[in-house]
């Protein structure tokens, strides 16, 4: 009896409020989030951990299913100086018209703006792009190498890099998360950046 009375204890020490926070925080459903703030015993950032980490393994779950909608987002910096275009796809159209899912879009459009990378994932480098930047490292004597490619793979594809509004989750934990609280695959097709006056973009 005293174990049971020491759950409901637990339970009726998180507060509504720190729930509601929680889920606006996170996005994630009102109960998912009471049981991460018990497993973390009440502090929020541990909850975060908790449920970011429940997301990635729901994102794992649905990494293979077929995301033939989506949309293509568009965004036009300040000043009209960089425009990008980038194609979303999910699993419905329901989704594709959500607001969560066009403001996932839009944030993501803003990061391609913002932080300019040239490839979608670091399996998309080519060979001799990474054996260039190797050679750079060997020739300046440069450390780890595997860690200054995992750097360099940081600052070039969109996947890894820190999402600019949040920069202690990149781009894949902002899509896994959002993968999560849709319940459906979501992937980044393909994008483009344009920059005034440049034409590689």
């Amino acid at each position: 009896m005293s174990e049971g009375k020491e759950g409901a204890t637990k339970v009726s020490n998180i507060s509504a409020a720190l729930i509601k926070e929680l889920r606006e925080k996170t996005g994630a459903g009102m109960m998912d989030c009471r049981k991460a703030l018990e497993q973390a015993e009440g502090k929020l950032e541990k909850a975060v951990l908790v449920l970011r980490e429940r997301g990635m393994m729901a994102a794992e779950k649905k990494k293979d299913r077929a995301a033939g909608e989506g949309r293509i987002e568009s965004y036009i910096h300040f000043g009209g100086k960089i425009g990008t275009l980038v194609e979303v796809n999910c699993e419905t159209d329901f989704v594709a018209k959500t607001p969560d899912y066009q403001e996932l879009c839009r944030n993501i459009a803003m990061q391609i703006a913002a932080a300019n990378p040239k490839w979608l994932s670091r399996d998309q480098v080519p060979k001799e792009v990474i054996e260039e930047e190797r050679k750079t490292y060997e020739a300046a004597g440069k450390g780890d190498i595997d860690k200054r490619l995992d750097k360099f793979y940081q600052a070039n594809c969109l996947l890894e890099q820190p999402f600019i509004k949040e920069q202690d989750r990149t781009v894949s934990d902002m899509i896994k998360a959002s993968i999560a609280k849709v319940g459906e695959n979501i992937i980044i097709r393909r994008f483009v950046r344009f920059a005034l006056g440049d034409d590689k973009g």
